[in-house]
């Protein structure tokens, strides 16, 4: 079996920036299939055009744009992909970088699918701090890195306290024709919504609101990092009502405007 070594993917890499103990790569995947192999150390792979398939011995994905995963170091899996277009941005962390932040692999074994829109939310801004690339960079970018792992713990270790509906409402929030309100959600779920407003961010870590909101940007980043799309077919595909809310809540989160992160990718 193949060993990848440090900030080694297969493919054509646009970018590749070394921070201390942490390599970050903007790749397209080149090869229509790899037979499996494992990383020297653990990484993220967040896949932004394309689509991909990708199985380890316990579980398969199958990746769209927006897709999120993370792998440890131990993680022996396979792709394929599609004849298309398929482009990952990648953060891998050696063991140096866990040691000097207390954090334990051990407590992320194997491959995790991270769906969770205030994780994905934190890798966005790691891409856009990889792109501007500055002195302050390293630490915004480790920050945000930081607080990804604690949200994956803290997560893991709800898991098995949630009630039903939790799940169940994850999964519809998921769904991207359905109607958000909390009338119709509530409904959905056969819970009263003053309780689903108030127990909302017990389990999701923030309102349901800026859930809503965090999913539609989530969405809106994939597509404005492809560069295939107009400012106003990104509002349609993403349910802004103009541009100008698009903008807005773009800045609101990430501190500058999508034109300004069009630029700095190109």
């Amino acid at each position: 079996m193949n060993k990848l070594k440090t900030g080694e993917f297969y493919g054509k890499h646009y970018q590749k920036s070394s921070f201390e103990n942490v390599i970050i790569t903007d790749t397209e995947y080149t090869h229509s299939k790899v037979d499996w192999h494992y990383h020297e150390n653990p990484y993220f792979t967040y896949l932004l055009q394309g689509k991909l398939f990708e199985a380890n011995k316990k579980e398969s994905y199958y990746l769209k744009p927006g897709s999120l995963l993370f792998h440890n170091w131990q993680d022996a899996h396979y792709n394929i992909k599609p004849d298309e277009f398929t482009r990952g941005f990648h953060i891998e962390l050696n063991q140096n970088w866990f040691s000097n932040y207390d954090i334990e692999k051990i407590d992320f074994e194997g491959s995790i699918d991270l769906k969770n829109p205030l994780i994905k939310n934190l890798m966005n801004k790691v891409f856009i701090e990889s792109k501007i690339n500055d002195s302050y960079s390293h630490i915004s970018i480790e920050a945000s890195l930081i607080e990804i792992f604690d949200s994956v713990k803290e997560k893991k270790g709800k898991s098995a306290k949630k009630p039903i509906w939790v799940n169940n409402l994850q999964e519809l929030l998921f769904e991207e024709d359905i109607d958000y309100s909390l009338k119709n959600l509530s409904s959905l779920l056969e819970i009263h919504p003053i309780h689903l407003s108030r127990e909302f961010s017990r389990y999701f870590g923030t309102t349901l609101g800026n859930y809503i909101r965090l999913l539609k940007l989530n969405k809106a980043f994939y597509l404005l990092t492809s560069n295939q799309f107009s400012m106003t077919e990104i509002c349609y595909k993403c349910g802004f009502y103009d541009q100008s809310h698009f903008i807005s809540n773009f800045k609101s989160v990430y501190k500058t405007t999508p034109s300004t992160v069009l630029k700095q990718i190109s």
